[in-house]
């Protein structure tokens, strides 16, 4: 699975924050009845909402990896044009693209 640079380098430096953070981030996915799919493709939601190019681009990933299809993604992006607006959605729908078209080019 990619990590980013940044990603990797935090966990050296700090070993004990980054497996809590990871403790918590399992907790939160399961602590509820929604599977991995959907919770991907929320957390894609979520991160468009924030408008953070690195989240969307690593949850377009893991909504990949667990099985989300490409116009299951696509329809998690086009949702945030009516909350986040024009611009921060076509930014999104950009970031999705580049991982898909990185995904499309490691198969062939």
């Amino acid at each position: 699975m990619y990590l980013p640079n940044i990603y990797k380098k935090f966990s050296e430096k700090y070993p004990e924050v980054f497996n809590q953070y990871n403790q918590i981030g399992t907790a939160c996915r399961e602590a509820g009845p929604l599977d991995s799919k959907t919770q991907d493709l929320v957390k894609l939601g979520i991160a468009i909402g924030a408008n953070s190019r690195g989240a969307v681009m690593s949850h377009t990933r893991k909504a990949v990896a667990s099985g989300a299809t490409v116009d299951e993604i696509h329809h998690a992006v086009l949702l945030g044009l009516t909350t986040t607006g024009f611009p921060n959605m076509m930014a999104a729908m950009t970031w999705v693209n580049d991982v898909l078209e990185e995904n499309i080019e490691k198969t062939r």
